[in-house]
């Protein structure tokens, strides 16, 4: 039987998963980033750590990882999952009102770091050619130790935020540039510089198939990629909420789709998932995308930063520890100085700009893989060049690290801008007063209500046929299960002032009011019933108001034949609003006093907003 080792081949993932399990809740525990957990969780389970005992005690192959390359491939779609993550979080609109940070500061950073890095790599004795793939390969930084870190830190809003999104977005989008050029180096320096036509014109022929591709994926995306989760999102919904496993299954084709075709074009995995990300970000299905791909991504990054630790050769660290530190350290502090100057220049206060020149001073993934072109095209010194890749692997180690001082500098450092040019932002948005759960007749005509008396809202519902005539007549609709608290953390619960659910499932209703109590007490959450039992129920589970269809049926009626029959509107509504609360207060009955005073007073403090 094939395969028949005693779980030998799967040995290695169960050992990461193990040092996951442990890992992450340590680190969380004594508040530190799980980022260097896992950094160090690689060193130690890796060949250059405990692997080095296996030869005294045989039995600590158990306990390490002996063979990295089955962990690469997963490293490289954590990469991807999170590019693909930052790609649902744009959309054109917003990637042209960042375009003069993404273009212009991001874009001249890597220019300029290359430029100068290159510099001191040719100061060092490198040839033209290493020392320039050097240089850009460093120019990078880590997007996914940055952003991990910064969010854990909560510095993603704000200037500091936005400077540095845009960075490393420009240095994602600067990765197949950069390939291209260092193939078009090697190219040249196997030809001993010759710059003739027969030996440059095959070299930037290699521009055409990543232009192509990338074509390729957009038009697909644009075109495909919609109905595609229309078809399974209806099929979800005819099964009433079941083949949810036919959803992450299409959103994992989806980003493994984009990176292989990228990578079939000559151009990255994560940057063919960043673009399948943008594509998606327009749609009504970006929400429930995100919270079925946020766990794949999660554990995927963990195994890219497990990969990075074991990467880490201790031989060459212990053979050259002064060359190797020092060149982490001059690589941190060159591109650190360099992009702070041009923070300034774009407008960035003091504060924004030594923090954002500090995370992205550290080395990036993308060195790996560019520096290892060129050692295979023989364009760089080997020795030196592991010696910058065990630098690069350090100034990673010490993202955490450098985000803590460069906050903790921030606090010390002016608050105004030296210079007069304003850095251009993403348009701020004003979240929504409301969230409205079920967008069909009932949450359609609060919607219009809402928009009347200039509330705004944004509404979620399970149905695509629902969602997509919602979006056509102009409604911020969102398909998703409101049921699933990730989904209303996505949809801004943390923000809004009222929920109203309008379902007319009454399970489904009771399942949306447990899941948001959960995440806020002081919400008001307004439900709809279908009778009075299930209006008990509502304000059991911690609604603000619940509303009954039976009862509000019978009070309309009543109130039509009254003014009918003769009776003043006054005495009518009056008489109408009494009967009501007469209800409200037998639903309210049955449950303690206290959630019933808590509700009340959400109620009031909601109407004061």
């Amino acid at each position: 039987m094939a395969g028949g080792h005693g779980g030998g081949d799967y040995k290695d993932l169960v050992v990461f998963l193990a040092a996951a399990g442990v890992v992450v809740p340590l680190f969380n525990r004594w508040k530190i980033s799980p980022v260097l957990g896992f950094l160090a969780a690689g060193v130690l389970l890796g060949p250059d750590g405990l692997g080095r005992f296996t030869d005294v005690a045989p039995w600590l192959s158990w306990f390490t990882i002996g063979d990295p390359g089955q962990l690469a491939q997963l490293s490289e779609l954590g990469v991807a999952f999170l590019l693909f993550m930052i790609g649902l979080e744009l959309s054109w609109e917003r990637l042209k009102a960042m375009r003069r940070l993404v273009f212009g500061f991001g874009m001249m950073q890597v220019a300029l770091c290359s430029t100068v890095l290159a510099g001191a790599f040719m100061l060092l004795g490198q040839p033209f050619a290493g020392a320039a793939v050097l240089g850009m390969g460093l120019a990078l930084s880590s997007t996914a130790v940055v952003l991990p870190v910064m969010a854990e830190r909560n510095r993603m809003r704000g200037a500091v935020g936005r400077s540095t999104f845009a960075g490393l977005l420009a240095q994602d989008l600067a990765v197949a540039p950069i390939l291209i050029t260092v193939t078009v180096l090697t190219t040249l320096t196997a030809a001993g510089g010759d710059l003739s036509p027969t030996v440059l014109g095959p070299a930037l022929l290699t521009l055409a198939p990543a232009a192509f591709g990338m074509a390729v994926i957009v038009l697909v995306g644009r075109l495909g990629l919609r109905p595609l989760f229309r078809s399974v999102a209806k099929s979800r919904s005819r099964s009433h909420g079941g083949s949810r496993e036919l959803f992450v299954a299409l959103c994992l084709l989806v980003v493994v789709g984009a990176g292989v075709a990228a990578e079939a074009s000559g151009l990255s995995m994560s940057l063919g998932a960043l673009i399948a990300g943008v594509l998606l970000a327009e749609t009504e299905y970006r929400r429930e995308i995100e919270v079925n791909i946020e766990p794949f991504k999660g554990l995927l990054l963990g195994v890219f930063f497990v990969g990075v630790g074991i990467g880490l050769d201790l031989d060459v660290v212990a053979a050259e520890p002064v060359l190797v530190f020092g060149l982490a350290l001059g690589v941190i502090a060159i591109k650190a100085v360099l992009i702070f100057g041009l923070a300034k220049v774009w407008g960035l206060s003091a504060r924004a700009a030594v923090e954002t020149a500090l995370v992205l001073g550290p080395a990036g993934e993308f060195a790996f893989v560019i520096v290892n072109t060129s050692l295979v095209e023989g364009a760089a010194t080997p020795a030196f060049t592991q010696a910058v890749l065990m630098a690069a692997t350090i100034s990673m180690f010490a993202v955490p690290l450098v985000a803590l001082l460069g906050e903790r500098l921030a606090r010390s450092a002016p608050a105004t801008p030296l210079f007069a040019v304003s850095p251009e932002a993403e348009p701020e948005t004003k979240g929504a007063s409301v969230l409205i759960v079920g967008f069909g007749r009932v949450g359609r005509l609060v919607a219009e209500m809402l928009k009347e008396h200039g509330q705004t809202f944004i509404a979620v519902d399970a149905d695509p046929g629902t969602v997509a005539a919602g979006r056509r007549d102009g409604y911020d609709v969102s398909y998703g299960d409101a049921a699933r608290s990730e989904m209303l953390a996505l949809c801004g619960i943390a923000d809004i002032k009222a929920l109203v659910v309008t379902m007319d499932a009454p399970t489904k209703v009771d399942e949306v009011v447990i899941a948001a109590r959960a995440l806020r007490e002081d919400l008001v959450v307004i439900a709809r019933a279908r009778d009075d039992r299930h209006a008990a129920r509502l304000y059991g589970l911690g609604v603000t108001d619940a509303v009954p269809e039976t009862t509000e049926a019978s009070l309309q009626l009543a109130e039509n034949t009254l003014v009918d029959l003769g009776v003043p509107m006054g005495l009518v509504l009056a008489s109408i609003h009494e009967r009501r609360d007469q209800f409200r207060a037998v639903f309210q009955a049955a449950i303690p006093e206290d959630r019933r005073n808590r509700a009340t007073r959400a109620l009031r403090s909601g109407l004061k907003a």
